[in-house]
């Protein structure tokens, strides 16, 4: 199972040539270069230029968020455990997930629901790993669909949601807590044929996972913000309410005030918003006058189905756009593009706008919110002009 084949990759890819060929884990010619924002726990992200010189993410320049250090798992020992409303609780090893199921594959976008949230902390001060552009990335994942598990558990009639708890441990009010997330059953036991609504994930890019990206097996939930994609999974709970780990129940949601009442009333973020961001030139970068070459990466909203369709850079404040040819994409992938532009010596900067398949435009502007989330304004870039 996979949303975009290879002789489609390869076709498609011959006829966009502004993109290289796919690129997977230890086959990059970048040896890394991360922006690392904080190293106790590790939270990195690549250089934009990095980013968007293949549709599928090498590994080493796939964006790092983690909220404790990385967990020491024993492959020999480890256990997914599946507990709560099922008929039978299991405990599997990683050779049964290798050996007992299917194991499919598929592309899927993750991206951190702080991505860009520096552009916040320019309006207001905002907590947090203060992400730029780079918190996000395109891989393909290999493992299991949720429901194969699920299935053979046996949910009860009662089950509305479930729980992911990670093997990390952060300290947080006083004690050990580990990363968890929560989705609706309904997303979980979708089985559609082009993209599961969740993964149980070993593989990435064609090689076992990275400690960074969740070894030995994590979760992957496509059309949903990073923070549902669990790392260092250790187990899954169903339930018939949504989990009441921190990162799902408080932490990830679009707030102002943060008073007690507006944490209650607001509901967790679940799907990514449609986004676009100028990769190169950089922030700042000269340029000389004439055509200017634009490239980039846009994020269509998470739902099935949904694809950028449309790109537009202007060079003159939005007064005239430009629109940008598109590369290939898959259910919840983004798509990367390229643009050319006329600059001249009073242009002052570069803006891009995308739009997806049912009509939803990057809005112009976007309010700021206390956690600095789904930042998805305008990008805009100023350059300067050399000559």
């Amino acid at each position: 199972m996979t949303n975009v084949s290879r002789r489609q990759f390869l076709a498609t890819s011959a006829a966009v040539p502004l993109l290289n060929s796919v690129s997977y884990a230890g086959q990059s010619d970048e040896a890394g270069g991360l922006i690392v924002h904080t190293t106790a726990p590790m939270n990195a992200e690549p250089q934009l230029a990095n980013l968007v010189k293949q549709y599928v993410t090498p590994t080493n320049q796939f964006y790092i968020r983690s909220h404790a250090p990385n967990p020491k798992i024993d492959p020999a020992s480890f256990r997914l455990k599946v507990e709560g409303l099922v008929e039978r609780e299991l405990s599997i090893s990683l050779s049964e997930l290798a050996n007992d199921y299917s194991n499919v594959s598929t592309l899927a976008t993750l991206t951190c629901a702080g991505n860009r949230r520096y552009e916040h902390s320019k309006v207001s001060p905002v907590k947090g790993v203060p992400w730029r552009e780079g918190a996000i990335g395109n891989a393909e994942w290999t493992g299991v669909p949720l429901a194969a598990i699920l299935k053979k558990a046996g949910v009860k009639q009662e089950a509305k949601h479930v729980w992911f708890e990670g093997l990390d441990e952060i300290e947080k009010g006083g004690g050990i807590i580990p990363f968890g997330a929560s989705i609706p059953i309904v997303k979980a036991m979708d089985v559609s044929e082009r993209v599961p609504g969740a993964m149980v994930v070993t593989g990435m890019n064609k090689q076992p996972l990275t400690p960074d990206h969740g070894f030995p097996v994590r979760t992957v939930v496509p059309g949903y913000i990073g923070a549902r994609s669990v790392k260092w999974l250790g187990k899954i709970v169903v339930s018939d309410r949504p989990s009441p780990n921190h990162y799902l129940a408080t932490a990830y949601k679009v707030v102002e005030r943060a008073d007690a009442i507006e944490w209650a009333e607001k509901a967790p973020i679940y799907r990514y918003v449609v986004n676009s961001v100028i990769c190169t030139p950089a922030i700042g970068g000269n340029v000389k006058p004439g055509s200017l070459t634009v490239r980039g990466y846009a994020l269509p909203f998470g739902d099935a189905g949904r694809s950028v369709k449309k790109v537009e850079v202007s060079a003159n404040g939005g007064q005239t756009w430009v629109q940008a040819k598109l590369s290939q994409t898959g259910d919840y992938c983004w798509r990367l593009w390229e643009a050319s532009v006329s600059v001249e010596a009073a242009t002052k900067g570069l803006v891009v706008r995308a739009t997806d398949s049912a009509g939803k435009m990057q809005p112009q502007r976007v309010d700021w919110n206390k956690k600095g989330y789904l930042f998805n304004a305008w990008h805009k870039v100023p350059v300067r002009i050399d000559g």
